[in-house]
């Protein structure tokens, strides 16, 4: 495919994102400079476990940990002292067994973000809480037919989302199939790219954020891949390299663009796309994946950048004293040395058949993420984040849905803010602008537009959520309870 405005406009539909920028005026998240920060490691990858005999058993510890930056260090959360967490590598048919020790100060929990799992009996149960000194076991059954991919795996306990992942939790899940036998794929060299912005500093200081600072939701002082800034790395023209990216902070958006080279896109958050769609730039909002593939050509250095991105303003008249922007500057994430010469490697002329979601629609919904009301700063108290005109409150449930139905959605953002909207558990297909295959947990909805979905409850009955994943708006209470019944 080439990069023409057709293909373009069908990808961003696809990863469930919009390059349109809303200008306000403003200062940006960070109220003060960020510190000075060494720069240009060697890329490296997290460390990795994977299944044997279809079976996976870790145990992840979550506590606070210095970790290394440059010659120095950093404050941190960590599964197992390093952030990101392990990636855990497993096939459709697995069964993963996680035990999650908490040994920080505050509860914590375990989601399986985008795995289809079940919501209840021990699997992705986000209204389980971990004490500080406690564990608890979780199991999940990977369905023999679930697509292979990028997912992975972050704390979910209510009020301290944000700043649980924003300070370092979180770790890759990987899983693989046969459709990573195709030859162009086998011979090419794999990548994982988490892409966080924590805060620097040498004790739990760093994770003390304002009122404004959650409104607007956190960034942080720097971005690093995997743990390290602006990462090098080395690669060989006329190879083929595929890059899995995800997207962990908790409310930074990243718009990529690679120097001299156009980007392959094969899969979204959900799995695998039919064919290679070619772009130019991808924008990932928070929980979003990407995979792609990159065709060296362009000898010397080449910067992977996040281009300037600004998703809105947490400003709701005068109430804040004005209106604040959450642009985010251009930042160089890594370095790309090419080395050689040759002509591109060649791309896979296909890639899988992806099931249709069902052209039955039994019920049609409209989901409205909205900001407003209370004090604003200037009143003295916070302004409300709601969904459908209500906050979250863990013991209602807001939408009761039947299992073996599809239902179509329109996702309405009446707020001056982008917020990314997640639904557990049930993947979801975008259908609100040009037809798509690819399928999604997670989509970007541009401040005052709509987004369609539709999605299928195919199995695994339960109860669990759905919410904006700019994580201080979630725990400011822009999150719902769906319970899906037989």
């Amino acid at each position: 495919m080439n990069g023409n405005g057709s293909t373009r406009r069908e990808f961003l539909t696809l990863v469930g994102t919009s390059t349109a920028v809303l200008v306000v005026a403003g200062c940006t998240t960070n109220q003060t400079a960020a510190p000075p920060v060494p720069s240009g490691g060697v890329f490296a990858q997290p460390a990795e476990s994977h299944s044997v005999d279809g079976r996976l058993a870790v145990t992840l510890v979550a506590e606070a940990t210095m970790v290394p930056l440059g010659t120095g260090t950093r404050y941190a959360y960590t599964y197992n002292g390093s952030t990101p967490g392990p990636t855990l590598r497993v096939r459709p048919g697995d069964t993963v067994v996680v035990t999650l020790q908490n040994r920080l100060d505050t509860d914590t929990n375990l989601h399986t973000h985008g795995l289809h799992v079940s919501p209840t009996g021990g699997s992705d149960d986000v209204f389980v809480m971990v004490r500080p000194g406690g564990e608890h076991t979780y199991t999940y059954d990977i369905p023999a037919d679930h697509p292979s991919g990028l997912f992975w795996y972050h704390p979910h306990a209510h009020g301290h989302v944000a700043e649980q992942i924003a300070a370092g939790l979180a770790g890759a899940i990987v899983i693989s199939d046969d459709l990573d036998d195709i030859t162009e794929i086998t011979a090419s060299t794999e990548r994982l790219f988490i892409l966080a912005d924590p805060s620097i500093g040498d004790s739990k200081a760093i994770l003390a954020t304002s009122q404004m600072g959650r409104m607007q939701g956190r960034e942080g002082d720097i971005v690093v891949v995997n743990g390290i800034v602006q990462p090098t790395v080395a690669v060989v023209a006329g190879t083929l390299e595929r890059w899995r990216i995800l997207n962990s902070s908790a409310s930074r958006y990243y718009r990529l663009a690679l120097d001299n080279h156009q980007l392959h896109v094969i899969a979204s958050d959900g799995g695998r796309l039919t064919a290679p769609v070619t772009v130019s730039e991808i924008l990932l909002a928070p929980g979003e994946r990407t995979e792609v593939l990159v065709t060296p050509i362009a000898a010397g250095s080449n910067r992977l950048r996040a281009l300037r991105y600004d998703r809105g303003s947490s400003g709701m008249g005068g109430g804040m004293g004005g209106r604040a922007s959450t642009s985010t500057a251009e930042t160089v994430i890594a370095t790309v040395n090419v080395t050689g010469t040759a002509a591109a490697a060649a791309l896979p002329p296909s890639l899988a058949k992806l099931s249709p979601i069902s052209p039955t629609i039994t019920a049609t919904r409209t989901v409205t993420l909205a900001m407003g009301g209370g004090g604003g700063m200037g009143g003295g108290s916070m302004m409300a984040f709601t969904i459908d005109g209500k906050s979250f409150v863990p013991g209602r449930t807001d939408i009761t849905a039947r299992l073996g139905t599809t239902e179509q959605w329109s996702i309405r953002n009446t707020s001056v803010m982008d917020h990314p909207f997640h639904l557990h558990v049930w993947p979801f297909q975008i259908i609100d602008g040009p037809p798509t295959s690819g399928w999604k947990d997670t989509v970007n909805v541009p401040a005052r537009s709509t987004v369609t979905i539709r999605v299928t409850f195919t199995d695994l009955p339960g109860r669990t959520v759905y919410h904006c994943h700019i994580l201080d708006h979630e725990d400011l209470g822009m999150m719902g309870i769906i319970d899906v019944t037989p």
